[in-house]
């Protein structure tokens, strides 16, 4: 039985999935350490497919195949065995590192909420982000402090931020298909019908809070990993840095992004500054 030949196809095909979907994910994920590098495609092919599902696959019942994949993830972290490529080495990973089965609820439940829910109070707003976003980031810390749990607890709270900053921003970036596209509005309180400057300010001001302390523990990763992550960081404050000097009306018109010519000016500033004992 060629077991090894399978899961070694499995995390090719969580492979090719990233670096299909993203290209500054993919070369965040390439800048960690070697061995780092399946276990988070593997991560990222799981939480792309789920997300998949509840954004565009419009004209199929979508509550139905969320509640077929959440039963087959479950079934393939149960038997360690799945004929899914994504799910079977996303379990390989959560046995590995032991991810916690309460972030992979988390994750799977804000999904759902993406079926039913489109405004957002605050509770409902941070729940969300917490489950999208802050328990992906956890689950790659899983993986980057391999089984150093006093390392995996000090840098709980920053990878959660992370995770917020990253959501948050994209909300901002995505503020036209989702609002005009898909109904949805997730900034608590926020009437896209009247966007005003205030509000984009204050929604800043809180991004900027996320990524100040997430910036700390990227300091505080090790050695493998803090490249990557600096590197996905410097990414989407590259982005966010873009979207705050656009006025309201304009992130409601068009999808900001950074080219993919800046980004890999940024893959080589990082580098060098890494070179020079910077980061």
């Amino acid at each position: 039985m060629q077991l090894p030949l399978y899961e070694t196809t499995t995390f090719q095909c969580s492979k090719l999935i990233t670096e299909h979907y993203s290209t500054s994910f993919t070369l965040g994920i390439k800048t960690l350490a070697k061995k780092y590098h399946l276990p988070i495609f593997a991560i990222y092919g799981f939480v792309r497919y789920a997300d998949e599902i509840v954004d565009t696959f419009h004209e199929y019942d979508k509550a139905e195949l969320l509640a077929d994949f959440k039963r087959d993830t479950y079934k393939a972290i149960e038997n360690r065995i799945s004929l899914n490529p994504v799910l079977h080495s996303f379990q390989i990973v959560v046995h590995q590192y032991k991810i916690e089965r309460e972030l992979i609820d988390a994750f799977l439940h804000s999904m759902e909420m993406d079926l039913y829910q489109s405004k957002y109070n605050s509770g409902s707003y941070q729940e969300y982000i917490y489950g999208s976003a802050e328990v992906v980031g956890l689950m790659c810390l899983r993986v980057f402090c391999e089984g150093d749990e006093a390392l995996y607890q000090k840098l709980k709270a920053p990878a959660r931020s992370l995770g917020a900053a990253f959501q948050k921003v994209n909300f901002l970036r995505d503020i036209r298909s989702d609002f005009h596209d898909r109904g949805r509005t997730y900034f608590p309180g926020v009437n896209f019908f009247q966007f005003s400057e205030q509000d984009k300010k204050l929604i800043e001001q809180d991004i900027q809070k996320d990524f100040d302390h997430a910036y700390q523990g990227i300091m505080q990763l090790p050695k493998g990993a803090k490249l990557g992550v600096y590197l996905a960081y410097q990414y989407y404050q590259t982005l966010f840095n873009k979207i705050k000097k656009l006025p309201p009306n304009k992130i409601l018109q068009e999808r900001v992004r950074v080219p993919d010519n800046k980004k890999l000016i940024l893959l080589a500033q990082i580098y060098l500054q890494n070179a020079f004992s910077l980061i």
